[in-house]
C-alpha cells in the first residue's frame, strides 16, 4: 500500500541546489540473494517517474519506459522483468526518480496487465489473481531531489523476508527489515497457534507449500478472519472514553498542539484548546482499524488525518484502553491486550530490530522498517534466508 512519503516542504523553493546536486538522475540498488532458494529470481522496477509524471516501468540501467494504453478488459503489459543474481550471488540495477515498488518473484514472472486506468498490481487476496500461486515480495520506494526513502513492508502481506538498506556520503550504511534467526517460520508458527482465526491469513500452494500470510484487512475481504475480531476491544474503547478524556497530541515536533476526543451518542467528537469540535468518528469497525480508512479515514490534512493516524496506531496496538495520551510511545506497552492486531505483534516480536510496517500508519512512533538518507550513494534489497 502506497510507496513511503517523504516530508514536504514548507514553499515551493524549498529544495536546495546542493540537494539537487547531490542526488543523481538514478542510484545504483545492490541486490544480494541470500534466499538460499535455487528458483529462477525476477526483479521488477514499476511505478511514476518524478520526472515526467508518466506510470512504467524502467530497466537494468535506470531508463524509464511509459507503459502504453490498456484496455477493458485488462490487456498484458510488456514484459518488465530484469533477470536477478542466482542464490549465494549479487548483481546492481540502476533505479530513476521514481516513486514505486521494486518486485522480486522466485521460480515465475509475474503476471502484469494494463486497464485503461494503468497497471493492474497483484491482488492476491482475490483467488482468480494470476499471481496467487507465485512466491513473491516487493520493496516500496521515493527518490527525488530531496533523496530516498526505502522500505520493506507488510501492510499488504507477509511472504518472502528481505530487508533493505542505504549508503550514506561519509560510506556508512543503515539498514532494516532482517528477521531474527528463525523469524521467517516463527511468524506462521505463531499464526497457526493464535486462537482467534489468524491462521486463516496463511495462504498455501496446493502442494502445502507456504506462500504468505495476508494482513488482517485483506484477511477480513477473504474471510480468513472474522469480521468481528476486534469488536470488544473498540466497544471498550468507545465505553472508556464515554466518561474520559483522550487526548491525542499528533505532532512529535508540536506539543502543544493537542485534541481531546470524548464520545457522546456513540460518536466520538474531538476538540482543540478552545473547546471546538474539529472532526468527529463514529465507531470504527475492523476493516477501518486494519486498514486506517472508511470509519478511519486519513485525509492529508492539518487535523483530522493526524488524529486518524494516531487513533488508528492506538486501535492496531491495543495502547487505548491503558495510556489516554496518544500516541503511547512506550514500545512494551503495545499490543498487550488479548484483543489486538497479533499479525502486527508475531511480525514486530520476530524482526531483528523490531521494526516493521505491518499496518498503514505504523511509522506512528517511528516503528516502521524505512531507511532514508538526502544523499545516498546506494540502496540495498538483501533477500534473506527463509529458514
Amino acid at each position: 500500500m502506497g510507496t513511503p512519503a517523504p516530508a514536504e516542504a514548507t514553499s515551493a523553493g524549498e529544495v536546495t541546489s546542493a540537494a539537487e546536486a547531490a542526488v543523481p538522475a538514478t542510484l545504483p540498488l545492490k541486490i544480494t540473494n541470500n534466499s538460499g532458494r535455487d528458483d529462477r529470481l525476477y526483479i521488477y522496477d514499476l511505478g511514476t517517474s518524478l520526472t515526467t509524471g508518466q506510470q512504467g516501468w524502467a530497466d537494468v540501467s535506470g531508463t524509464f519506459h511509459p507503459w502504453p494504453a490498456g484496455g477493458n478488459p485488462p490487456t498484458p503489459a510488456p514484459d518488465a522483468s530484469i533477470p536477478g543474481p542466482a542464490a549465494g550471488q549479487s548483481a546492481t540495477i540502476r533505479i530513476p526518480r521514481f516513486s514505486g515498488r521494486i518486485y522480486f518473484s522466485y521460480g515465475e514472472k509475474l503476471v502484469f496487465k494494463l486497464t485503461t486506468g494503468g497497471l493492474v498490481q497483484p491482488a492476491v487476496q482475490n483467488p482468480s489473481d494470476p499471481n496467487r500461486n507465485i512466491l513473491f515480495n516487493w520493496s516500496e520506494y521515493t527518490l527525488n531531489d530531496s533523496g530516498l526513502w526505502l522500505n520493506s513492508t507488510q501492510v499488504d502481506m507477509f511472504s518472502a523476508p528481505y530487508a533493505v538498506g542505504v549508503q550514506r556520503s561519509d560510506g556508512s550504511t543503515t539498514s532494516t527489515g532482517h528477521l531474527r534467526p528463525g523469524g521467517y517460520n516463527g511468524v506462521f508458527n505463531a499464526l497457526r497457534t493464535q486462537p482467534g482465526g489468524w491462521a486463516g491469513l496463511i495462504q498455501s500452494r496446493a502442494d502445502g507449500t507456504v506462500l504468505r500470510a495476508l494482513s488482517p484487512g485483506h484477511g477480513l475481504e477473504t474471510g480468513g478472519l472474522p469480521s468481528g475480531v476486534l469488536d470488544d476491544y473498540v466497544s471498550r474503547v468507545w465505553q472508556k472514553y464515554a466518561s474520559t478524556t483522550l487526548t491525542v497530541t499528533p505532532f512529535a515536533d508540536q506539543p502543544n498542539t493537542k485534541y481531546y476526543g470524548r464520545v457522546s451518542g456513540g460518536v466520538m467528537n474531538f476538540t482543540n484548546g478552545s473547546g471546538t469540535v474539529v472532526t468527529s468518528f463514529q465507531k470504527p469497525d475492523a476493516d477501518s482499524v486494519f486498514g486506517c480508512h472508511k470509519l478511519l479515514d486519513a485525509p492529508n490534512d492539518a487535523v483530522r488525518g493526524p488524529i486518524s493516524r494516531t487513533l488508528c496506531a492506538g486501535f492496531n496496538r491495543s495502547t487505548l484502553l491503558a495510556n489516554p495520551d496518544q500516541p503511547d510511545p512506550t514500545t512494551a506497552n503495545f499490543y498487550r491486550d488479548a484483543v489486538t492486531n497479533h499479525y502486527a505483534r508475531i511480525i514486530h516480536a520476530q524482526m531483528a530490530d523490531g521494526k516493521a510496517y505491518t499496518f498503514p500508519f505504523d511509522d506512528v512512533g517511528n516503528q516502521e522498517s524505512l531507511v532514508h538518507d538526502s544523499d545516498p550513494r546506494q540502496a540495498y534489497l538483501t533477500l534473506d534466508p527463509f529458514s
